[in-house]
């Protein structure tokens, strides 16, 4: 932080490196959040469905929070309002914007532990590889977004979801290097 303040540098944007399709120091973006005078803001998509694994953008005792599809019931997931409409339905693409002065009265605070269990391959006692059907282990993380918690505000700003989410986090199928190699395609991106 020290040469953060020694550049004079006055907002960060903090992203996510498995999306193809990220804007970085997007202006339009980076305007809409000075514009609203904002202390921060984040990139959301309408989830593709309920149940679709992305943190979504809500207001928690009035203020911003973000929570994880993990931690979400199925109450919530399905939670609709009087006209149908997904109540959580808007997921986050981790494309950040923080203003410094703010994040370093924060960047101290204690964050959050977020508790996820994961099925993790091992050899065991006769040196066969095991490829686990159920969760074995725990991934312990801190995470950027709890930082959203602790601001005074944040700027829900929706993006197109094929202009600019185009994650990789399975080998095959949805959010593949796949379906991030036609995304890039579809918005003229060659290779």
């Amino acid at each position: 932080m020290d040469q953060v303040r020694e550049f004079g540098v006055e907002w960060l944007n903090v992203f996510a490196v498995d999306n193809v399709l990220q804007k970085i120091a997007d202006p339009v973006f980076v305007g809409a959040v000075l514009e609203n005078k904002c202390v921060c803001g984040a990139k959301v998509v309408a989830k593709a469905d309920p149940n679709e694994r992305v943190g979504v953008l809500c207001l928690e005792d009035g203020k911003p929070s973000i929570v994880e599809y993990y931690e979400m019931t199925d109450e919530i997931i399905h939670s609709r309002d009087g006209e149908g409409k997904l109540l959580y339905n808007y997921g986050v693409i981790l494309n950040y914007l923080f203003q410094v002065d703010t994040l370093v009265e924060i960047v101290e605070q204690h964050l959050p532990l977020h508790v996820v269990e994961k099925k993790i391959p091992y050899i065991n006692e006769v040196g066969e590889y095991v490829k686990p059907e159920q969760p074995n282990g725990y991934k312990f993380e801190t995470l950027v977004l709890d930082m959203i918690h602790l601001m005074d505000n944040c700027l829900s700003f929706e993006v197109e979801r094929d202009k600019e989410f185009a994650p990789i986090k399975n080998a095959t199928g949805v959010d593949s290097l796949e379906s991030a190699r036609n995304l890039m395609k579809k918005n003229g991106i060659s290779f």
